[in-house]
């Protein structure tokens, strides 16, 4: 049997010889999983150079800066993130020692909490996200051939969509 281009393309960190996944699906996992351990270190490293900011809080400032008024409630935050309610308690807490967002009542039935965005935190949030977006386009989109940004689209959505939707994992022999 002869390796299709994909296989014999195929790339992994592994230090092991011949460790390497078998398989175009096991391997599109493994290039997938390690390369986007390498690309998010990438930009967490960029951000925290340039804007004093990790990528789980240029992603809290991100989602606060689209929400209505600026503002989310913790349990919606934490949702969004993919967090643990401490989780996000924590990173709130971190930013707002910074400046950067502010905790207050819910508006809306003030049982609740939510984090709003500062105007500290929307100012360092366009800093970042100017270095950011370059950052992206640089080591990720100029890199994609033509089609595959939609294939990714497709994939990703689909995925995702799943995911969100709660679909019990399966476990197979």
């Amino acid at each position: 049997m002869t390796n299709s281009s994909a296989e014999t393309d195929a790339w992994s960190r592994t230090s092991a010889p011949g460790a390497h996944e078998t398989g175009v699906q096991r391997q599109s996992w493994r290039a997938y999983f390690e390369a986007t351990a390498l690309l998010q270190d990438r930009l967490d490293r960029t951000l925290k150079e340039s804007a004093g900011l990790h990528l789980a809080d240029y992603n809290l400032l991100l989602l606060l800066s689209e929400a209505p008024e600026g503002r989310l409630r913790m349990g919606e935050l934490a949702r969004l993130m993919v967090f643990s309610p401490s989780r996000v308690t924590y990173q709130v807490k971190t930013l707002e020692q910074r400046g950067l967002v502010e905790r207050c009542a819910a508006a809306t039935d003030r049982r609740g909490a939510e984090a709003v965005i500062t105007d500290a935190g929307r100012h360092l949030f366009r800093k970042a996200a100017a270095v950011h977006s370059r950052q992206v386009k640089d080591l990720f989109l100029d890199r994609l051939e033509d089609g595959e940004a939609e294939t990714l689209l497709r994939v990703f959505s689909r995925l995702g969509r799943s995911l969100e939707g709660g679909e019990p994992a399966t476990l197979s022999d």
